[in-house]
């Protein structure tokens, strides 16, 4: 019998975002199931998005910005050994030895060690008070550092250096930035956009230095950082310092196994990314492409890593280069850059638009015979997503009409149906038109082909190009969306499903029933617009009651062994000793189970249908309310504790959580509404986690918006900044009452938010600005519904009738459920699930 043929060993030395697309490369092409695969990471933690790094000052954690999905490595098998860097090669044994000792051998090594900060070798680099920004722990010191610190300076206005200072500004310290070249980011912008970016930037309150460079960093008496000394002799006082000069590639390994390295450094490969020697690739940042380039940007390192992977597999693609081309928002300003941005082919010319009182530039760099060779764009990057693709041919309409803002051309035409079905719309992942528009909905799009995944600046042209549904109807029985349902029963002040379905309903559903999508849509509609319509605002009332979702048919969630729980209002996470022991009284009287959540506030599970009213009694009497955990209502404001307790609060969050959480109680709504306020900018209540948020500072308020946990994250947006409590109460009303207005069915505020046309800067324009002439008619909204709110169950324990409801079996009152039994787990109950197998409900002789 012959010996088995061993598995070939693949060692991956690094583990950043280049090197998790190697490992994901693999996985696609099946490579993880013929071979074993071992990572050596430097970091105490899986690949992250270096991309996003500085989002982990606005409330981003290490979680958030993982690029690892879980259980990833283990359903490929692959061996991942963090904070275990590798240390020596051995390229005739074939072997990697690591930091900890242990020996790795392999057949194919793969170097995706990444790049180092350059620091300026200046007297008194290595103070107290120097730091470099590049990885999550950098932040975190930086972080810690700036506690006890008032002043900071950035030396280099790069990508990352522009960054830097606004993290530095962010954690409360007056920033300066320097930089050695005449402009800031002096590779991506010419003259003209880097003015432009100057005087937006200054405007913010940073202080800017360009053309000068640093000599000497200062330090006290103490040893540490004091202020810095520039080359033109002047004197700049700083306690921290962070250094953002550029880059250079690690390549050290190479060096000492006896690779081929570049003469200014870099790991030479092949167009296939093999090095010197054929077992060895070298991919991402550490790598000199065949071009002569360190390419240090992602989308090239990507394309490196599955250059890399198809070569293992005999499969036939190359990397020669790749676009340059970028597209941020630095410190809130829009920079973009594509093709030749600097004008360098010979005989081109600029078309350029500038507008230094609203910060914009924009310059198109185009050939005498009218091809679009590159372009530069600052403060409105808008048509980045169109311009990039079309670089290499002729625009079908001219240069001048490309930069013109609307208004002051000829009217521009252009979308994505001028590109060319080969032009690369996503370049992260390289992802051209014909790819997306083979897809119909954005998310077959990111999971078939991963654009837009990336750094997101394709997802305005995928969108585009995508089909727009042919009927927008709620359903079957409507041929209206949710939106436009809401306008109708708001302005002909309906107050009935049956009046809007016989009037406005498809003709075949008129006189129908409707359907379980229609019915609590509409139904929340007409109790978010109650007390405008005149109607009653109590949703189980008459025709309301049969148009609820399951929860609200007994104000009360249905869990899954057919018990309920109970949810009181606990406004901000604060609650009395007194109001305390009553839930706890009632969670021993009636056998519930108690669990503290993470919206600040106290569950109670195990309740039967009959038991409610009785335990709301207890409640109502101690002073609770209902916390509307069963309808898609407001939920909870969190809040920490604020400048009352903490030493590092600068206003009173849980008065604030506490006064939101009271006016906007029972506001129904399209989805569920979260909210939080932190009091200060260490973030503790999570509140860009939430559907609004405030933050507390020095000056007042941040509000941000959109923001959502759960399976699919997304971090709220800043919209409005240093609010005083009357102006941020305002801007809530309006935002609330504008999404309840104008969202989707089940549309949480972020998936409303991502598909508003113009997005945050609409949000903006009509909530702040009135841009609409909207934001009276929506401060009424609410306030009608703060006028006229009144609790749930106070209002349900007054009226017999209303109580009626509240019976396990209608024919059979007295009769509890025989289903719902609970076993004994911790010194609590847990439901008896096996119970649930033994007898149907029509044996029981019971109708639901």
């Amino acid at each position: 019998m012959a010996a088995p043929t061993p598995t070939p060993a693949i060692v991956l030395i690094g583990h950043g975002m280049v090197g998790q697309r190697y490992l994901e490369a693999l996985a696609e092409r099946g490579a993880t199931a013929t071979h074993r695969i071992t990572v050596l990471c430097e970091e105490p933690r899986p690949a992250y998005d270096r991309v996003h790094l500085t989002s982990y000052f606005s409330g981003s954690t290490a979680e958030d910005l993982s690029l690892t999905p879980a259980g990833f490595m283990e359903q490929h098998g692959i061996e991942l050994h963090l904070d275990d860097p590798a240390e020596t090669v051995d390229r005739d044994a074939r072997t990697v030895t690591s930091r900890s000792g242990r020996v790795f051998p392999y057949d194919v090594l793969v170097l995706a060690t990444g790049s180092y900060p350059f620091v300026p070798p200046v007297p008194g680099k290595d103070a107290p008070g120097c730091f470099v920004y590049r990885t999550i722990e950098d932040l975190l010191a930086i972080e810690e550092y700036a506690k006890t610190r008032t002043t900071g300076a950035v030396v280099g206005g790069g990508l990352l250096g522009l960054e830097a200072a606004g993290a530095l500004q962010g954690l409360g310290l007056a920033t300066r930035i320097v930089e050695f070249a005449p402009r800031l980011m002096p590779v991506q912008v010419d003259d003209g956009g880097g003015a432009a970016l100057l005087r937006t930037i200054e405007s913010m309150g940073l202080t800017v230095h360009t053309g000068v460079g640093t000599q000497e960093v200062v330090t006290g008496a103490d040893g540490r950082v004091s202020g810095m000394r520039l080359s033109d002799g002047s004197t700049v006082d700083t306690d921290l310092v962070v250094f953002s000069a550029g880059v250079r590639p690690r390549d050290q390994l190479a060096r000492d196994c006896g690779l081929v390295v570049g003469e200014r450094g870099g790991i030479g490969v092949d167009a296939r990314c093999r090095t010197s020697d054929p077992r060895v690739y070298a991919i991402g940042e550490c790598a000199l492409a065949t071009d002569g380039r360190v390419y240090g940007l992602v989308a090239p390192g990507y394309e490196m890593a599955e250059t890399a992977a198809d070569d293992l597999l005999g499969r036939d693609k190359e990397f020669t280069g790749a676009d340059l081309s970028t597209k941020l928002k630095l410190l809130g300003v829009d920079v973009a850059s594509f093709g030749d941005a600097h004008g360098a082919t010979q005989g081109s010319l600029d078309v350029v638009y500038s507008d230094s009182r609203s910060g914009v530039y924009k310059k198109l760099v185009v050939s005498p015979d009218g091809v679009l060779l590159g372009g530069v764009l600052v403060g409105d990057a808008d048509s980045y997503g169109l311009l990039r693709p079309l670089t290499g041919s002729v625009p079908p309409v001219s240069p001048d009409q490309l930069v013109l803002p609307a208004g002051l051309g000829a009217p521009v035409a252009l979308g994505p149906s001028a590109l060319p079905d080969s032009a690369v719309i996503c370049s992260c992942h390289n992802v051209t038109k014909k790819a997306i528009t083979a897809c119909a909905t954005l998310p077959e799009v990111k999971q078939c082909t991963k654009a837009g995944t990336g750094c997101g600046s394709c997802l305005k042209v995928i969108g585009q190009l995508l089909p727009a549904a042919t009927d927008k109807g709620l359903c079957g029985c409507f041929p209206f969306t949710r939106a436009e349902l809401y306008e109708i029963v708001r302005t002909r002040q309906l107050t009935s499903y049956e009046q809007l379905l016989d009037g406005h309903g498809r003709e075949a559903a008129r006189g129908g029933d409707g359907c379980e999508i229609c019915k609590p849509t509409v139904g929340s509609i007409i109790a978010s617009l109650a007390p405008t319509l005149g109607a009653s605002g109590y949703v189980l009332d008459g025709e309301q009651a049969a148009l609820q979702d399951t929860n609200d048919h007994f104000l009360a969630n249905l869990q899954r062994n057919g018990s309920y729980s109970v949810v009181p209002r606990i406004p901000g996470g604060e609650i009395t000793p007194d109001k305390l022991i009553v839930i706890g009284e009632v969670a021993r009287d009636f056998g519930l189970y108690t669990k503290i959540t993470g919206g600040q506030r106290i569950d109670l599970f195990g309740a039967s249908v009959d038991q409610l009213p009785r335990i709301w009694a207890r409640l109502v009497d101690a002073g609770f309310e209902s916390g509307h955990a069963y309808g898609k209502a407001l939920r909870t404001v969190k809040s920490c504790v604020g400048q009352t307790w903490c030493r590092y609060g600068v206003q009173d969050s849980v008065r604030m959580a506490i006064d939101l959480e009271l006016r906007y109680r029972g506001l129904r709504a399209p989805h569920k509404l979260k909210s939080a306020v932190s009091g200060c900018a260490r973030e503790c209540a999570e509140a860009q986690s939430k559907d609004f948020g405030v933050i507390a500072t020095a000056n007042g308020w941040n509000l941000y918006v959109g923001g959502n946990g759960g399976a699919t994250p997304r971090h709220a947006d800043l919209l409005a900044q240093d609010l005083s409590d009357a102006e941020l109460v305002r801007l809530i009303d309006r935002f609330l009452m504008f999404y309840i207005r104008t969202a989707d069915r089940l549309e949480r505020t972020s998936t409303w938010l991502d598909r508003l046309e113009g997005g945050l800067d609409h949000l903006r324009d009509v909530v702040v600005h009135d841009s609409l002439g909207l934001c009276a008619e929506l401060e009424s909204l609410m306030a009608d519904h703060v006028a006229h709110y009144r609790d749930e169950w106070a209002e349900t324990l007054q009226d017999p009738e209303r109580l009626r409801r509240f019976v396990s079996f209608v024919n059979a009152p007295g009769a509890p459920d025989p289903t719902v039994k609970f076993v004994p787990e911790r010194d609590q109950v847990k439901p008896d699930l096996t119970i649930l197998d033994r007898r149907p409900l029509e044996a029981m002789g019971g109708t639901r």
